[in-house]
């Protein structure tokens, strides 16, 4: 390996006429943003253990009126990234969202796109440009880019879910923004995953149209999901159980940012995921079990022990096991990764 001149070896006087006219030599920074073999990887393994986050949700719901904070959230920020960066991933934002009975989160749209995974309660629905989409333990909800969204709860409880935005990503290349508008009005009592897009593969072709729209499919219910995965194991003794959410319409990622999946492990079952140059986020839908990820550890060297509604991270470019720690109930965890836009950029 070629060794490089620092900057210290150039004379100050050359430094600041360099400083002067916005100019930086690239030998001395080469190898911190062109490292050999493997890129620089701040993604931190961590659990954001639910059973912590919770009781400081709750006092949120107390300390913050929603009229006072539009969105009550409290950011998964990785310290890995800096916690001013509020970044889980290079280009993926995480937030625990709460909504109390009776409030509405008002309508707005943003460049950013999200999803929200519910976490816990029932009585809630998210209104995307119109279509009522209801909000269930392990939903998946989309709010792309640029479509109105609000949030309203009417049942009894919190509700809370997870949110999942591209907003690193849209905010560095100054293209973040939002508007709020007037609540929505709308006739419709459900979402099209009851109806024209109720059977994975099959797809409306109603007066031999199809929809262009980039995210036809706004809710993607987790019974079905689960269902799919737990059929998939009837037929399949060994192997990654695995599911990826797609649009629909085309095949491809529900966005072009973030790409949205859920494992499943047998009880007692083991799993090496495949190597990949992107980090990912994991949510735990059912179940408990441990993560272990190649060259991180939680202090006394061991797994990370995770359990239900926790979230976790971990690094690109790096071997991850997954073991359920059941020997008789399944686990289930919906994932979240940059692999649309490594994929794009010909990386992946």
């Amino acid at each position: 390996m070629t060794t490089l001149g620092t900057l210290e070896e150039l004379p100050i006087e050359y430094r600041e006429a360099l400083t002067d006219r916005n100019l930086v030599p690239l030998w001395p920074a080469m190898r911190s943003v062109l490292p050999y073999n493997v890129p620089t990887r701040d993604t931190s393994v961590i659990n954001w253990d639910y059973q912590s986050i919770r009781p400081l949700l709750m006092q949120a719901g107390e300390l913050t009126p929603i009229e006072k904070a539009e969105r009550r959230v409290l950011i998964l920020a990785n310290p890995g990234h800096g916690l001013e960066n509020i970044q889980a991933t290079p280009s993926i934002y995480l937030g625990m969202q709460l909504i109390l009975p009776g409030e509405t989160a008002p309508n707005h749209r943003h460049t950013p796109s999200a999803v929200r995974v519910i976490v816990e309660g029932e009585g809630a629905f998210t209104t995307v440009d119109g279509e009522p989409c209801k909000m269930e333990r392990g939903d998946l909800i989309l709010t792309p880019a640029g479509k109105w969204h609000e949030h309203t709860h009417e049942g009894d409880g919190p509700i809370v879910w997870l949110d999942v935005l591209d907003l690193p990503l849209m905010y560095r290349l100054n293209g973040s923004w939002a508007i709020e508008g007037e609540l929505q009005n709308t006739d419709k009592t459900r979402d099209k995953s009851y109806s024209d897009y109720s059977a994975s593969g099959v797809v409306p072709n109603i007066e031999f149209q199809r929809v262009t729209d980039s995210s036809p499919q706004l809710r993607y219910p987790w019974s079905k999901t689960r269902s799919c995965l737990t059929e998939m194991a009837v037929d399949h003794a060994e192997g990654l159980l695995s599911i990826s959410y797609v649009n629909p319409e085309s095949g491809r990622s529900i966005f072009p940012s973030i790409g949205f999946g859920a494992i499943m492990l047998r009880p007692g079952e083991t799993q090496l995921l495949p190597k990949r140059t992107t980090p990912v986020i994991f949510h735990v839908i059912e179940g408990a079990g441990s993560l272990a990820v190649e060259g991180h550890s939680s202090t006394d060297g061991s797994p990370i022990n995770f359990v239900d509604k926790d979230t976790l991270s971990a690094p690109g470019y790096t071997q991850i096991m997954l073991k359920n720690n059941s020997t008789t109930e399944p686990l289930f965890l919906m994932t979240a990764d940059e692999s649309p836009l490594h994929e794009y950029l010909g990386i992946f």
